[in-house]
This record gives C-alpha cells, sequence and structure tokens, in this order.
C-alpha cells in the first residue's frame, strides 16, 4: 500500500490559501490512480513515486501552483504540456484550471505504467530522437548581427534552445509570436533561459 508523508501535510498548511485547495485536490486525485503510490519530498516540493520512481510533482508559488509529470511527454503526448509555468498544465490558480479527475487519474496510471516498465527493464524508456525546431528567420538575422546574442544562444543545451523554438513556434498570432521574438532576445542575451523565473525557484532533476 502507498504511504502518505506528513512533510507533505506541512507542506501545504505554509502554502497561501488560494493554493492549499488545489494541492489537497492534487494529491486526492493522484491516490485515486492507485493505492501503491507514495509521496515524498524532493528538491523542496512534494513528489508522488510508484516504487521508488518519480511520478508527478506539485508546488507552491506565490501566486500559482504547478502540477506536472516526471515523464510528462510520455505520460500526456508530445506537445500536450503547457509551457507558460513550472509543470504540466501551466499555472494553477483553483481547481477549475485542472482538467477532470477522470483525465488526471488516467494520466498517472499511465505514469505508473511507465514507471513499471522502467523498474522492469532497469532504465528508462526510450525516447524517440525529435527534430529541433526551425530557428525563424527573424531570431538567425538578430543571431548573425550580435555577437553577445549568438555566443549565449550557442552556449545553451539543445533542451534550452528548443523551449524558445517551441515556445516562439507555438504562438498563433504574428503579433504573439513578434512579442516572444522580443522576449526570446532580451532574455537570451542575458544568458536566461525560457523558464528562468522558475528554474530560480525549484530545479527539476533531468529526466
Amino acid at each position: 500500500m502507498g504511504s502518505r508523508d506528513k512533510r507533505i501535510d506541512e507542506y501545504i498548511a505554509r502554502q497561501a490559501s488560494f493554493a492549499r485547495p488545489i494541492l489537497r485536490h492534487i494529491r486526492a486525485v493522484v491516490h485515486t490512480a492507485s493505492p501503491a503510490i507514495d509521496e515524498d519530498i524532493k528538491w523542496g516540493f512534494p513528489w508522488f513515486t510508484y516504487r521508488g520512481k518519480p511520478l508527478a510533482y506539485m508546488a507552491g508559488f506565490k501566486a500559482h501552483v504547478g502540477f506536472g509529470f516526471y515523464r510528462g511527454k510520455l505520460v500526456m503526448g508530445e506537445g500536450r504540456e503547457k509551457q507558460d509555468a513550472m509543470g504540466s498544465f501551466g499555472r494553477l490558480t483553483g481547481v477549475r484550471d485542472l482538467p477532470g479527475k477522470a483525465v488526471i487519474v488516467r494520466f498517472v496510471k499511465k505514469a505508473v505504467a511507465l514507471a513499471g516498465q522502467a523498474r522492469a527493464s532497469g532504465k528508462a524508456p526510450v525516447r524517440a530522437a525529435k527534430p529541433m525546431p526551425r530557428v525563424p528567420p527573424a531570431l538567425a538575422k538578430a543571431l548573425a548581427a550580435d555577437a553577445t546574442l549568438r555566443a549565449q544562444w550557442n552556449a545553451f543545451t539543445p533542451g534550452k534552445r528548443r523551449e524558445y523554438l517551441e515556445w516562439i513556434s507555438s504562438a498563433k498570432q504574428d503579433s504573439t509570436r513578434d512579442r516572444r521574438l522580443a522576449t526570446t532576445v532580451a532574455q537570451v542575451r542575458e544568458g536566461k533561459s525560457q523558464n528562468w523565473r522558475y528554474e530560480a525557484k525549484v530545479r527539476v532533476p533531468r529526466r
């Protein structure tokens, strides 16, 4: 049987009043998916695990809550994770921002299955190689014209470059894409990743 960790009770109690109901809801739904799910505190925030393997995490911030899966792309499907905050579901300010209970339970069961496969094989499932998104012409032009910007961009890991490129390409309108390009140029010149605000507060381990 899975276990409840009193440290998570204490963690939730310390969070803002808007965040506590969200965190309690996430916790309850996750445990609904499997009686074998355990809890732990890793890197300063709550994690859900299955037979020692990480499944999902949740964290409270000043104005929102984050909830995500350790292998989000495998659990939810390519391109379904939101990118505006740490986690798989974006900035959560109320329970209404989460998908329905049945949807979360399905995702958690998928995460449990993946963790079981990893335990049985002794290693994580192998992901298919994903091609790097195309660099937008406007960004390519800026990189060519600015040596500092180019040096910072080249110093980023492929994953950090991909975060920016996917963020830009996911814009639905030209005006949004232009704003994201401008933000990208400004942040990259300072050596900041696309999610630098959240990385400064919470570090999620590499998958």
